[in-house]
């Protein structure tokens, strides 16, 4: 590889990793070229991008990014090393959990997210069950809805107990004026009766 070509690969790097909130380095040492590809393929679906990475040239790439320090990852840039870029938290780690179902690779060499590394590959049941920000925001959403539905479910449900107090207060008026009328009508008998006594 030329110094040119370094160079190339150093800004490509760069350019991925510039705005990225999720990196993981993942090794794919001992994959054959079958299981290299559907691991690819597999990342390409989850909107993960995959890059086969020389060690040398990604720790270069990573060392001129501002505002973070990748430096705590170098210690893991040893033999063969792929760069995952994902907006969701735990989608390389899952990707990485689901290959192992069938063999002990891809192992997890070091990870930044959420402002935190992860190194070494004993971390990877921690990131998996990392929520993504799409998770908790459905979670913060559910939680905010709760009481609204509480508020909703009182308010729809009064106006049937105010029609029903109302049903219940208006039943008795209606037996008190019942009870006038009839009492009237004696009264009037009476009046009838006192003319002629006289």
């Amino acid at each position: 590889m030329t110094k040119e070509d370094k160079v190339l690969v150093i800004q490509e790097l760069k350019d991925l990793l510039q705005d990225a909130k999720v990196v993981y380095v993942a090794s794919l040492e001992g994959m054959n070229a079958a299981a290299t590809s559907d691991f690819r393929r597999q990342a390409f679906k989850q909107n993960i991008s995959l890059k086969v990475v020389k060690n040398t040239l990604l720790q270069k790439a990573m060392e001129q990014i501002e505002g973070v320090d990748y430096s705590e990852m170098f210690q893991t840039f040893k033999g063969n090393s792929a760069l995952m870029i994902s907006e969701t938290a735990n989608a390389p780690a899952k990707l990485i959990q689901n290959f192992r179902k069938k063999a002990e690779i891809p192992a997890l060499k070091s990870a930044y997210l959420q402002e935190t590394f992860y190194v070494g590959d004993e971390n990877l049941a921690t990131l998996v069950n990392i929520k993504s920000r799409e998770e908790m925001i459905g979670e913060i959403i559910g939680l905010l809805q709760s009481p609204i539905r509480n508020v909703l479910s009182a308010l729809q449900n009064k106006p049937e107990t105010v029609e029903a107090k109302a049903e219940e207060t208006a039943a008795p008026a209606a037996e008190e004026t019942k009870v006038e009328e009839t009492a009237a009508p004696e009264a009037s008998a009476d009046a009838t009766d006192a003319p002629s006594a006289e």
